[in-house]
């Protein structure tokens, strides 16, 4: 095979269709939108979610809760993601993203219990939950809240 001899996969390139140029083409005069109404207007047609007039699902649906606008959103490390750093690191925040193991550090970090720790780490998060505080611990590492 020769660079000149490369072609695309069959049926992965569609020729778009030009509408309203001339009866050859089968799209032509009205472009295939019909004679008159609403929707063979420029501009035509009706907004997602209109019912006809019908008073609509999300209309009638009840409003239920509320979104707070100071929620704060941590990035999540579990215990067992933190096994693949060798003894005696300080994990910290900058690490994490560095190993990539968070990819956004979002309003901080929180460290939670799940899974299991082998490693003696000292980690340095702004959360940590009871099971992990005491899992680390036991593991013989230290935490930090920054």
């Amino acid at each position: 095979m020769k660079l000149h001899e490369l072609e695309p996969a069959l049926g992965s390139r569609k020729e778009r269709n030009r509408v309203g140029r001339g009866i050859g083409s089968g799209n032509g005069k009205t472009s295939g939108k019909g004679h008159k109404g609403q929707k063979a207007r420029s501009g035509g047609g009706v907004r997602p979610g209109f019912e006809g007039g019908q008073n609509p699902l999300f209309r009638r649906l009840p409003k239920r809760g509320f979104t707070n606008i100071n929620r704060k959103e941590y990035a999540i490390v579990n215990l067992d993601t933190l096994n693949r750093f060798e003894d005696g690191t300080e994990v910290t925040p900058a690490l994490l993203l560095e190993t990539g193991v968070v990819s956004n550090e979002k309003a901080g970090i929180k460290v939670l219990g799940n899974g299991t720790l082998e490693k003696k780490l000292t980690v340095k998060a702004l959360k940590f939950s009871a099971s992990a505080k005491t899992a680390i611990e036991n593991a013989g590492g230290q935490i930090e809240v920054i």
